[in-house]
């Protein structure tokens, strides 16, 4: 359980790295796009499926599985595509989530 949480924030952060270099151009223009439009949804996807058993309420535990599909699904649809969008949708789906699940702090 401790491997994955770290092996999921690894890949978060990996993520993160890949958009931030899409961002700033760092590489070409074809890089910087496969980079901050594909590569960060697939990690993202497959950080969120990571964090899905991890989560204490079963309910979430489905609702990440489904963010998790849809940016990875997104991630492959093409930038012109009316559905490209989705991605997004699966993004902010993820991290409403991840902060709804976490316990409650008693002090």
């Amino acid at each position: 359980m401790k491997n994955q949480q770290s092996l999921q924030g690894i890949i978060s952060i990996i993520a993160l790295v890949c958009l931030a270099a899409g961002w700033f151009n760092f590489f070409s223009p074809e890089i910087n796009n496969l980079l901050s439009r594909k590569i960060f949804y697939v990690l993202i996807g497959i950080s969120f499926f990571l964090q899905a058993p991890l989560l204490s309420n079963r309910n979430f535990t489905y609702a990440m599985y489904a963010a998790a599909a849809v940016c990875v699904i997104g991630a492959f649809l093409p930038v012109d595509s009316k559905l490209s969008g989705i991605k997004t949708i699966g993004l902010l789906a993820g991290i409403i989530l991840s902060f709804t699940n976490r316990p409650n702090r008693v002090q």
